[in-house]
C-alpha cells in the first residue's frame, strides 16, 4: 500500500518507519534538512528505535518536499502536522492541518487522511462539514481562517462572551465565520474551477489520536497500550491493520468509536497524565515544606494497587509538547461546563513552578545554573519544558541564571549565558537546578537542588 506521512516530528516519522516495513511510505516536510538526513538513513529527532530501525532494517522509506509527488498516487495520508496551543482564540491553531486537506483533496481526493496531530474536541466533524458544503480555497485558505480567529476573537472579548457559547460543537463559530469570508471569495469568481470539484463531496478524514512519548515514540508504536480510531468502517479497520501490522505486541486493544470521542479520548488520557504529575507534586510540595520525606509517602501510597507505583516521580511540574497544550485545551472545551477539577489541574503547573523558583530564591544564590533544559532523559526537546518557567522566575528576582544544554547552538538562551563546558558550568553555578538526577553532576550532589526521587520519567 502506499502512504504519505506529512510531518517528520516524533508522531510523524515513528509512524512513517512502523508503517515502511511493510508498505511504501513518503514522508513528506517542508525542512530541507530533515528529509535529506531521513533520505541518508539519519534520525533527524533522538529516538533510538527510530535511529535503529533507520539504520538496520529493510525500510520502504523515502522523504520528499515535493507536495505532488508525495500525495498523487497515496492510499492513505497521514496528517502529523504540530498543533501548537493559541492562547489567543483557547484553540488550538490547525492551520498546518488544514493545509494539508487542501493540499490532498487538489493532488488526489480519493486518498483517505488520517488526522493523527492533536485537535479541539469536535473539530474533525466540523471541518468535514466545512470542507462538505463550503469548500477553501488554497490561494486565501491563510488568510481566511486567521482572519476568522482573529475577528472571532475580537468580536467574543467586545460582546464580553465565549466562543463556545455561539453553538454546542466546540469550534464550529470558527469554522462558519471562516466559511462566510471564504464564500465572499467563491462568490467573486475566484478558484471556481476549484471549488467545483470539490463542493458536496465530504473528503475522507478519519482521527485516530496518538499515545506516544516524546524520545520512545517507535517504541510505543510497536508496543501500543491502544489503537483508537474515530470511526467505524471498512476503511478504519484497514488503516488499524496497517498499525498492528507494523506492531511487535500481540493483542493489541484497539476501539472503533465516533471522531468527536475519540478527540476526547486523547485531550481526556493526557490530562489524567497530567493530573497524576500535578498530585505527586503537590505531594511533594506539601513534604518539602513539612520537612517530610517524600519518597516514603509516595512509596506507601503507590502500594495500594488501585495507585500503583508508577508515574510518580516528582519533577518541576508537567511539560513537552503534548501535556501542558492538552490540558488547555480541554479546559477551553469546558466552557460551558461546570468544572473544578479541570482547572485545577492546570493551575497546579503554575503553582509547582512557583513553589520550586521560590525554593531556590530562599537559599540566595548568586548564580544558579539549570543543568538541561530537556523535560526528561532521552529526549533532545525542551519545548514547554517546566525548567523554563522555574528559570524566569528566578531571573526576574534579578539572579543570574546561566544554562548548560549541549542540544542548544546559540550563545544565549533568554537572555541566559549558554556554558558548553560542563566542568565550567559547575564552578560558575552556585545552585545547580536539575529536573532529573544523572551521573553527570553527582561529584556537585551538595549543590543541586532536583526533586528527582526515583531516577526514572
Amino acid at each position: 500500500m502506499k502512504i504519505t506521512v506529512t510531518g517528520t516530528g516524533y508522531v510523524g516519522l515513528s509512524l512513517a518507519v512502523l508503517l515502511a516495513q511493510h508498505n511504501d511510505v513518503t514522508a513528506l516536510d517542508i525542512d530541507a534538512r530533515k528529509v535529506e538526513l531521513i533520505n541518508d538513513g539519519v534520525s533527524p529527532i533522538s529516538d533510538a528505535e527510530i535511529t535503529d530501525f533507520l539504520n538496520n532494517k529493510p525500510l520502504r522509506l523515502s522523504a520528499t518536499l515535493d507536495k505532488e509527488q508525495a500525495y498523487r498516487d497515496a492510499e492513505f495520508v497521514i496528517i502529523a502536522t504540530p498543533t501548537d496551543y493559541d492562547p489567543e482564540t483557547n484553540y488550538f491553531n490547525t492551520d498546518s492541518v488544514e493545509a494539508v486537506i487542501e493540499d490532498v483533496l487538489h493532488f488526489n481526493p480519493t486518498a483517505t487522511m488520517v488526522i493523527k496531530s492533536t485537535v479541539p474536541v469536535g473539530y474533525t466533524e466540523s471541518i468535514k462539514n466545512t470542507y462538505t458544503h463550503h469548500h477553501f480555497s488554497p490561494k486565501f485558505s491563510s488568510f481566511s481562517k486567521q482572519t476568522a480567529r482573529k475577528k472571532l476573537h475580537a468580536q467574543m472579548t467586545e460582546n464580553g462572551a465565549s466562543e463556545d457559547k455561539a453553538e454546542s460543537s466546540p469550534g464550529s463559530q470558527v469554522w462558519n465565520l471562516a466559511t462566510q469570508l471564504q464564500q465572499k471569495l467563491t462568490n467573486s469568481g475566484v478558484d471556481s474551477d476549484y471549488n467545483e470539484r470539490f463542493q458536496h463531496k465530504q473528503p475522507n478524514i478519519i482521527f485516530s489520536p496518538e499515545f506516544l512519548r516524546e524520545g520512545k515514540a517507535l517504541f510505543d508504536n510497536l508496543y501500543p497500550s491502544r489503537i483508537v480510531i474515530g470511526e467505524r468502517s471498512e476503511r478504519a479497520e484497514i488503516f488499524a491493520k496497517l498499525l498492528t501490522q507494523g506492531a511487535i505486541k500481540a493483542d493489541i486493544p484497539v476501539l472503533y468509536s465516533d471522531s468527536t470521542e475519540a478527540e476526547a479520548i486523547k485531550l481526556f488520557s493526557n490530562t489524567y497524565l497530567a493530573m497524576r504529575v500535578a498530585y505527586f507534586n503537590e505531594l511533594d510540595s506539601y513534604a518539602e515544606t513539612h520537612g517530610l520525606n517524600t519518597r516514603q509517602i509516595i512509596e506507601g501510597v503507590g502500594l495500594d494497587p488501585r495507585i500503583g507505583a508508577h508515574y510518580n516521580n516528582p519533577s518541576f511540574g508537567y511539560g513537552g509538547y503534548c501535556l501542558p497544550k492538552d490540558t488547555r485545551q480541554l479546559l477551553a472545551n469546558y466552557q460551558n461546563v461546570p468544572n473544578s477539577l479541570i482547572k485545577a489541574i492546570v493551575d497546579a503547573n503554575t503553582t509547582r513552578k512557583d513553589f520550586i523558583a521560590d525554593s531556590i530564591i530562599k537559599r540566595n544564590p548568586k548564580v544558579v545554573g539549570i543543568y538541561r533544559l530537556v523535560m526528561k532523559s532521552g529526549s533532545d526537546n525542551f519545548r514547554a519544558s517546566a525548567i523554563q518557567g522555574v528559570m524566569k522566575r528566578i531571573k526576574a528576582k534579578g539572579i543570574e541564571v546561566v544554562v548548560y544544554e549541549p542540544v542548544l547552538e546559540e550563545d544565549t538562551f533568554f537572555r541566559s549565558a549558554v556554558i558548553n563546558d560542563l566542568e565550567t558550568f559547575k564552578q560558575k553555578a552556585d545552585v545547580v537546578l536539575a529536573n532529573r538526577l544523572t551521573d553527570d553532576i553527582m561529584d556537585i550532589r551538595e549543590k543541586v537542588y532536583t526533586r528527582d526521587l526515583f531516577g526514572q520519567d
